[in-house]
């Protein structure tokens, strides 16, 4: 093949750009480069190699690449200088005829995979023995008590346990982790303990409560039919449900729910006068859970009658003491809305018979920093996203929101949801005093603490202060859930590299909302790559197979997202009902993918039969 000396001298030249600027970027960035842990000094270097090479355009570059028929660079991420040497040798090769002497000490491909996988076992342990893909579980507050579920988790394919410390307390914990050890101890398994920390929380505070009274309403159709019972939870007052699932949580004494059995009925008359009955079909830890097809309004004190399965005789017991009901705030797209830094609990919008507005909505927020870093004109979003305004009038006390995006019917804002400013510039320590607190327990029992909200290097730092203070210290997991976490990720990262082992995690919930729905498959995508480029391990997180989880059925899009996620060194599972099934599909879509893509690199396994134009349909079964 006759290769044209323009077309090699241009891509000769562009290579030779791209290592000039990888020269000044080591040179630049020297001090923070020997600051560097030993076991990442060369993955530093690989990163900061990378960077240089992607401050060109070189789209360009690499189009000429492939018209040659030379490797693209697409993949590089793991080695980029062997690679930009290699296409520099060939190309010299082929205008002076000479073979240039390969630059030695620079890291190869073969190099580049085993340093991310040992890195990988360094923050997660040994992966499963079929699957490649970590599998982190979030484990709810019943996990203290039911070893069993703990035990069959681990079972299916749990690799690491996660323990959100927004939740319970170091009691809960405890017994968590002692449950874990026990199932790990009882399989000859290993399975890692990830702590959260919960971070500066950005939150709607409280709403005036409404009457103590629960309202059972299972789902129906159009004609009124029951699609979907009502899920419900029966246990002591001080037992949570295991997940988000739950429709309604009835509060009974312990030797009341002792006595419960799967198959077992409980009877009782609402507020109307109607009877009505809930089926008791699985038990968990110390909880039951119930499904009801009737719709009920159930008080404190309502009378409930235990119906054994095959069994004669009655018990009965009374429902305890019922929170008072959750109100909403409804806006509509135009309204207004009060965020105010007064705890006061907040309440929806107030008119008068004529329809005209006698009080503005309002509602507070969690963070005080939030009256003094926003500006006039800045967005906001409530609950994931669901409600978006635009902030019109900042005080010292309050801000006017105004809405912009809501259901033309009328949008629920609720206690408690995330409220995200993306263009507001918070002036925010990246450890909360709870978080501190909470390090005391994370430092003696977890494997790895997750740093929640990392904006920048400073946020790292602080936390190394305080794990200085304990004889145990943890690795760490740097969450990625902001748009300027996002882009100081490279010097996050340099910095964090100074201890070992590291990992990041792609929160992409609030990554979405703070960079753009457009942007976050982009978005996610240069993390990948970034990372890679650093040789750390990514935890893929946010609602993955979450429909699954909560309700049994996967969706087409979470398969596809499930699928995807290999690209990762591990994917989150968050809490719910049909978890256990979840894991197992998950792991199953995994394997499958493993076969098909290692990380961003396509595979080509053999296609059976290819060369008779028919596949078998053995190939593709995945279950």
């Amino acid at each position: 093949m006759i290769m044209k000396p323009e077309k090699l001298i241009f891509i000769e030249s562009q290579i030779d750009d791209i290592l000039n600027k990888s020269k000044e970027l080591e040179k630049r960035y020297a001090d923070e480069l020997s600051r560097v842990h030993p076991l990442y000094r060369k993955s530093a270097v690989n990163l900061i190699h990378y960077l240089a090479f992607r401050s060109f355009d070189v789209d360009n570059l690499q189009e000429k690449l492939r018209e040659i028929g030379l490797p693209s660079l697409s993949n590089v991420e793991g080695y980029v200088m062997r690679s930009l040497h290699a296409i520099k040798m060939l190309i010299g090769a082929q205008l002076r005829n000479t073979i240039l002497p390969e630059r030695k000490g620079v890291i190869s491909y073969k190099k580049g995979q085993k340093l991310l996988s040992r890195n990988t076992k360094l923050l997660f342990g040994q992966k499963s023995k079929k699957r490649r893909t970590r599998i982190m579980v979030t484990l709810p507050g019943t996990a203290a008590e039911d070893y069993r579920f703990v035990n069959q988790l681990l079972n299916l394919g749990m690799n690491s346990a996660r323990i959100n410390c927004a939740h319970d307390n170091p009691d809960v914990w405890r017994k968590m982790i002692a449950n874990l050890q026990r199932a790990k101890s009882s399989q000859n398994k290993n399975c890692k303990v990830m702590m959260d920390l919960g971070g500066p929380k950005l939150r709607t505070g409280s709403i005036k409560p409404g009457p103590q009274v629960i309202h059972i309403k299972p789902a129906r159709n159009t004609l009124g039919i029951v699609t979907e019972p009502a899920r419900i939870w029966i246990s002591p007052p001080d037992i949570a449900p295991p997940d988000d699932s739950v429709n309604a949580i009835i509060p009974v004494t312990e030797s009341f729910v002792s006595r419960i059995k799967r198959g077992d009925t409980l009877r009782f008359e609402d507020t109307r006068g109607k009877k009505c009955n809930i089926l008791i079909v699985k038990k968990r830890g110390l909880g039951r859970w119930g499904i009801c097809n009737d719709s009920a309004y159930m008080t404190s004190g309502t009378k409930l009658v235990l119906h054994k399965l095959n069994k004669t005789g009655k018990e009965i017991d009374h429902v305890g003491e019922l929170l008072p009901i959750s109100q909403s705030i409804i806006l509509h797209p135009g309204d207004t809305l009060f965020l105010h830094k007064d705890p006061k609990p907040g309440e929806p919008a107030v008119y008068n018979d004529g329809g005209i507005l006698v009080q503005t909505a309002h509602i507070s927020c969690t963070l005080p920093e939030v009256f003094r870093d926003t500006r006039p004109g800045e967005p906001i979003f409530f609950d994931d996203g669901k409600i978006e305004g635009v902030l019109e009038e900042v005080g010292d006390e309050k801000l006017l929101v105004r809405i912009k995006q809501a259901r033309v019917t009328g949008s629920k804002l609720n206690a408690d949801k995330g409220i995200n400013l993306p263009d507001s510039d918070f002036r925010l320590s990246g450890l909360t005093e709870k978080d501190k607190n909470d390090l005391v327990f994370v430092a003696k029992h977890a494997d790895v603490v997750n740093l929640s909200f990392v904006n920048q290097a400073t946020d790292v730092e602080e936390l190394f202060w305080e794990l200085d203070k304990y004889p145990d210290k943890p690795g760490i997991i740097l969450k990625i859930e902001t748009k300027k976490g996002f882009e100081n990720l490279p010097g996050i990262l340099l910095h964090a590299m100074q201890t070992y082992p590291l990992g990041v995690m792609i929160a992409r919930g609030d990554l979405a909302i703070e960079t753009g729905w457009k942007n976050i498959a982009t978005i996610q995508e240069e993390i990948l790559r970034i990372c890679e480029a650093a040789h750390i391990p990514v935890v893929w997180a946010t609602q993955v197979m979450d429909n699954m989880a909560r309700k049994g059925i996967p969706t087409r899009a979470e398969i596809t997202d499930a699928a995807m996620a290999q690209r990762a060194e591990c994917v989150m599972l968050n809490k719910g009902l049909y978890i256990e099934k979840t894991i197992k599909m998950l792991d199953k879509i995994l394997r499958r993918m493993q076969k098909f893509q290692k990380k961003k690199e396509i595979m080509l396994p053999k296609l059976q039969d290819a060369d008779q134009l028919r596949l078998s349909h053995d190939q593709y079964n995945i279950l």
